[in-house]
């Protein structure tokens, strides 16, 4: 999964960054409003934590935005105010949770846990797809009895396809999700990575594959018997 950090103190975006790496969630962060707006209309983050007084435009305005162009994406917004009009003022801008700073790492994370159930999103230790599972907490993926363990690109590109469910996920939004926005990587870096995972399913003897769909993407199917 990945997160969109928009902070203007640096360390305490570099310690975000950090925490929500232990909840297996990849971060961009941005130090100003307007890159935070651009980086969050890109639709491919799966949590956005967003402070409220930032350089160019703030949090507020920022948020607003996002939800005016039909961005859903969960909004955790931070702030040094206590203000009850502050708090109030944030999720009437779309924001899903306000946290006040200074806060513990626990706290955070509790949060964040809170707005993944709160999309729909179960909080389980596994994803299953006919006889091929993915161990959340491991990384290890496992058919009966065999099992392997995932790089982390491997994970976040199985997890992807995973909740996909029959959807087709597309090379950009794989780049986008697994290597960022600012990455220099290109098509052939995503190629790499699902023949990895089709040697891996192999070994596994799954009756689940990666399908590609020529000019389209990758999606998880179970062969048909």
């Amino acid at each position: 999964m990945r997160a969109l950090i928009v902070e203007d103190e640096v360390h305490l975006a570099r310690t975000l960054k950090d925490m929500l790496k232990t909840v297996h969630f990849d971060s961009d962060i941005c130090f100003d409003g307007e890159a935070g707006l651009d980086y969050g209309l890109s639709n491919v983050y799966d949590l956005i934590v967003l402070d409220i007084m930032l350089p160019m435009r703030d949090g507020f305005e920022v948020a607003n935005r996002l939800r005016k162009e039909h961005i859903d994406t969960p909004i955790l917004m931070l702030t040094a105010r206590t203000d009850i009009e502050d708090r109030v003022k944030g999720l009437d801008c779309g924001a899903d949770y306000y946290l006040t700073k200074p806060f513990e790492m626990n706290e955070l994370l509790a949060c964040v846990r809170a707005l993944t159930r709160r999309q729909g999103e179960v909080v389980m230790d596994a994803l299953t797809l006919g006889d091929l599972s993915l161990n959340l907490s491991t990384c290890n993926l496992c058919c009966g009895e065999r099992s392997v363990r995932l790089g982390k690109k491997e994970f976040s590109i199985m997890h992807i396809l995973f909740s996909a469910g029959k959807s087709v996920v597309s090379k950009e939004t794989l780049l986008n999700k697994v290597w960022g926005c600012d990455s220099d990587a290109e098509d052939n870096n995503v190629e790499v990575y699902i023949s990895f995972l089709r040697k891996k399913l192999q070994y596994l003897k799954t009756t689940v594959r990666i399908v590609t769909l020529r000019k389209f993407g990758y999606k998880l199917e179970e062969a048909e018997e």
